[in-house]
């Protein structure tokens, strides 16, 4: 088991070490691979960084305790992508040629030739805030899958998982994190199904898992249990909320980065294409896994239900199998988490700091202490990696993606009202949080609308042509 870990995660490592033989020691190609990315491993690279240890540990843990309700997370989410994907992504990929910036606040401070510096600096601070908890998050997962498999402390597993981030983003930056994505959206997709295929053997196939299943009390309901509202009502508000989750994958940097580095716009429907087909094989797999674990790991009181993906992978497979699953666990926390670290390092360099950084050095430097911050966070950590993931996303989605949605449509807020709506969206998603109402609805939808509201308001009491001023 640990021979064949070791032999991925080499792999994985000489990946993304040997992109430094690519590299132009520029900024552009440190944050955005000069733009030069074919539209496969954009689609396998964005995968692998959207399906993270979040997709692993944290989906897995939620279907164990949910059950098949959990099924309209998928659907929401992939469906919500997808509709944002036409949407904003072409536009935003061009709009990075057209600015010539190298991060994602800084697209979108620069659009349509604006330059809205005071929103930048708040769109910075916001990311590396939120982008360091989800980076230590993915760190948590992976410290969790070592400490079920190889029985090592959980802070070993961040602790690791930090030094082989940092080296690949040392070595050839986001072409280095795109290289290795590729490599991991394989493993991983061939680690989930592996598990999927021998689980449901070992029950004795789909029919008895069905039965079995149909054993555990409301485990397949269609909707949770504690809905907003009663009964059918109360689900559709349910599953409507979970597209906007995947709507929130255009407010996230670190995966929209991967679609601003495309070779072409015009070759977005390419990339597009790899990215949802792989993307809805393996959230399938995964929901089917979890599924799985509910009847395989039959008490749910006694263990972190988020623990259940390795627990099944040790007590089913071989050892050689084990460290499979476990590269492929490893494979979706590294290439989530350091895509994270190069969107803070980006922020940091391009967005916060007065004075924009442009040698190389400088710019690993700041991705070391990224990186170091990022492993202590995930030592002190103390929440569930599901919740401090929908956290980060949730509020990242509400702070950027209804400004970006109304950028790709054409109109050009002033920078008042753009820091207006991200801060709208931010506190809207953060309280909805602290009331508890996000076990109803998931928050980023309330946040996102209120970002909209406010945009539409501005509009109907300005009118369109002061919209476009910059202090409208």
């Amino acid at each position: 088991m640990l021979i064949s870990f070791l032999f991925f995660l080499a792999v994985f490592a000489a990946i993304g070490i040997s992109s430094f033989l690519k590299s132009r020691g520029t900024k552009k190609d440190y944050y955005l691979a000069s733009q030069d990315v074919p539209p496969f491993l954009v689609g396998l690279s964005a995968v692998a960084t959207n399906n993270s240890g979040y997709m692993f540990i944290g989906v897995i843990g939620y279907t164990y305790a949910t059950g098949l309700a959990s099924v309209w997370l998928m659907v929401g989410w992939i469906l919500g992508d997808f509709l944002g994907s036409l949407w904003v992504h072409k536009s935003l990929c061009r709009a990075t040629r057209d600015t010539g910036e190298s991060s994602y606040a800084g697209v979108l401070s620069h659009w349509g030739g604006a330059q809205f510096k005071i929103w930048q600096r708040l769109a910075g601070l916001l990311s590396l805030l939120f982008l360091l908890a989800y980076a230590s998050a993915q760190l948590v997962a992976g410290g969790k899958a070592l400490y079920v498999l190889l029985d090592l402390p959980i802070w070993s597993g961040a602790v690791v998982g930090g030094v082989i981030v940092a080296a690949y983003c040392l070595a050839g930056g986001i072409r280095a994190s795109i290289w290795t994505d590729a490599a991991q959206s394989v493993v991983m997709i061939v680690a989930m199904g592996t598990l999927l295929v021998v689980a449901t053997n070992s029950i004795g196939g789909v029919d008895a898992a069905i039965r079995a299943m149909g054993q555990v009390d409301g485990f397949l309901n269609w909707y949770p249990r504690d809905l907003l509202l009663p009964g059918v009502a109360g689900g559709v508000i349910f599953a409507f909320s979970w597209l906007f989750a995947g709507l929130s994958v255009i407010g996230q940097p670190h995966v929209m980065v991967r679609f601003m580095a495309l070779d072409s716009p015009d070759r977005m429907m390419q990339a597009r294409l790899w990215y949802y087909l792989w993307f809805t094989a393996f959230y399938a797999m995964a929901t089917g896994v979890g599924m799985l674990a509910r009847i395989m790991l039959s008490d749910p009181g006694s263990f972190d239900a988020e623990l259940a993906l390795p627990m099944m992978a040790v007590e089913l497979l071989p050892p050689v199998a084990v460290g499979l699953i476990l590269a492929g666990v490893f494979a979706a926390t590294m290439s989530t988490a350091d895509s994270l670290v190069l969107s803070c390092s980006a922020a940091l360099t391009h967005d916060l700091l007065p004075q924009r950084i442009e040698k190389n050095w400088m710019l690993k430097l700041a991705t070391m202490l990224i990186a170091a911050a990022a492993v202590i966070w995930a030592l002190l950590n103390k929440q569930s990696v599901f919740s401090l993931v929908v956290l980060s996303w949730s509020s990242l989605a509400s702070a950027f993606a209804p400004l970006l949605m109304v950028l790709a449509l054409g109109a050009r807020p002033g920078e008042r009202l753009c820091i207006a709506m991200s801060i709208a969206g931010l506190a809207t998603a953060l309280l909805w949080r602290w009331l508890g109402w996000q076990e109803y609805v998931y928050e980023g939808m309330p946040g996102i609308l209120a970002g909209l509201l406010v945009f539409g308001v501005a509009r109907w009491l300005v009118r369109e042509p002061a919209l476009r001023g910059a202090n409208a």
